[in-house]
């Protein structure tokens, strides 16, 4: 996400004025790779960094290296929709991650049993790394697709576009089905893209279907069920350290 996203995403009207200065050269990978750890979100589901071994073979692992993606499995908002998901997934579903950051929630939803796990994001650097922790988990196209959407989009500071990025921009068959209905709808992103694509998020819920809403902090609950209402019923909501995730059925 870039400044003017930002902005954009906290309501306000135009880009505050910044600066950009070179610092100095730093072990900026040893130093972030320290910074994480294997994060158990509940029994048996463990978040382990891609150059850490896991602590218990025998759980659930998921592998991640969150890149310059959100995502890494240690904030309150992922381990609220991971344990959504854990609960929801019984097997063979469908399930769309709207805002996929690191793809930490698709690759989630596949190893729990769904059937397909899509992801959406209008950053490609989210879908780049999606991508390689897709790749980490053994986990190919055919059962995870990722989509670059349109949004508005940073470009590099020389205006050049990376190629390398325009190539990666997709995984799976590179084509978002409009009709395509999802058995779990989770997104996890910010309140006022929440609030401004509530109806959007919730057409891509088959009737009935669970659609859970995170990225946000206890005291936004209301703010979002209150936008939500008229699209969703059995509303419910779970908390942890002053976040919440809302969640609730489709109405038919």
């Amino acid at each position: 996400m870039c400044l003017s996203q930002a902005a954009n995403s906290i309501g306000l009207k135009e880009t505050p004025p910044y600066e950009v200065n070179l610092g100095d050269q730093y072990e900026w990978v040893r130093k972030t790779q320290e910074s994480f750890h294997p994060v158990e979100v509940t029994e048996g589901l463990w978040i382990v960094p891609e150059w850490i071994s896991p602590p218990d073979v025998q759980a659930t692992n998921i592998i991640l290296n969150p890149g310059l993606a959100f995502g890494t499995g240690e904030h309150p908002t992922t381990k609220l929709c991971l344990l959504l998901l854990k609960k929801l997934i019984k097997g063979e579903e469908l399930f769309l991650d709207y805002g996929t950051g690191s793809g930490v929630l698709a690759i989630a939803a596949l190893k729990f049993g769904a059937a397909l796990s899509v992801g959406f994001d209008i950053d490609p650097q989210a879908i780049m790394s999606a991508r390689h922790n897709a790749t980490l988990n053994s986990i190919g196209p055919e059962t995870m697709e990722l989509h670059l959407v349109p949004g508005k989009t940073c470009s590099s500071l020389d205006g050049r576009e990376d190629e390398m990025v325009k190539e990666q921009s997709y995984y799976g068959t590179g084509v978002i089905s409009g009709t395509e209905k999802y058995d779990v709808v989770i997104a996890n992103i910010l309140l006022n893209p929440l609030l401004d694509l509530a109806d959007h998020i919730v057409s891509y819920a088959k009737p009935w279907a669970v659609v859970g809403i995170s990225g946000i902090i206890s005291e936004q609950c209301s703010r979002i069920i209150d936008r939500y209402s008229m699209l969703l019923e059995d509303i419910s909501v779970s908390e942890m350290d002053g976040w919440a995730c809302v969640s609730g059925r489709k109405k038919i």
